[in-house]
């Protein structure tokens, strides 16, 4: 069984495990700079962690950041900005509880529409927002580095949570 909980990122006690995961899951991570800027500087930012607690039998030690995702939140509208989960918890449903969070949190300061960019060849993120009633309304052509790739530019208008997706901030998952 695996206990997580969703909670605003606190900026001593989680910025080196969400640098750590955003090295491990980009190829342009942001800084370690860029990301204390966001979390003490910004009136628009909002960093969540899904931190699971111990759980021995899959190997997880103490508390530890499995998620995290990094918003601006400007006026009715939510920017994603960025979304991760380790990739030895991928494809567990992880990132969709996050982003189920997300989502509700942004609806109950007032967003009223969300959009993110999102790689070209990243099947799997694209099939997750897809799921969650994102849609391609734009390419940025050339927009991401490291390799170069173009970003799709998805929008979801309308966020109030389908029947299907819940608003857990904690939960046991057998």
């Amino acid at each position: 069984m695996v206990d997580w909980v969703i909670e605003r990122m606190e900026i001593e006690r989680d910025l080196e495990e969400v640098i750590g995961l955003e090295t491990l899951c980009f190829t342009n991570p942001s800084t370690r700079e860029m990301f204390r800027w966001e979390a003490e500087k910004s009136d628009v930012a909002q960093i969540y962690v899904l931190r699971v607690n111990t759980a021995p039998q899959l190997g997880v030690a103490g508390r530890r950041i499995l998620a995290y995702c990094a918003v601006w939140l400007i006026f009715d509208e939510l920017h994603i900005n960025t979304l991760a989960v380790h990739p030895e918890w991928r494809r567990q449903g992880f990132g969709a509880r996050l982003l189920t969070f997300v989502l509700a949190e942004a609806a109950k300061r007032g967003a009223t529409k969300s959009t993110l960019e999102v790689r070209r060849s990243n099947e799997a993120a694209r099939l997750l927002y897809e799921r969650f009633g994102f849609e391609l309304r734009g390419v940025r052509s050339g927009y991401y580095r490291n390799p170069e790739e173009d970003a799709l530019i998805l929008w979801r208008f309308g966020l109030a949570a389908p029947a299907d997706e819940g608003r857990p901030t904690s939960n046991s998952l057998a």
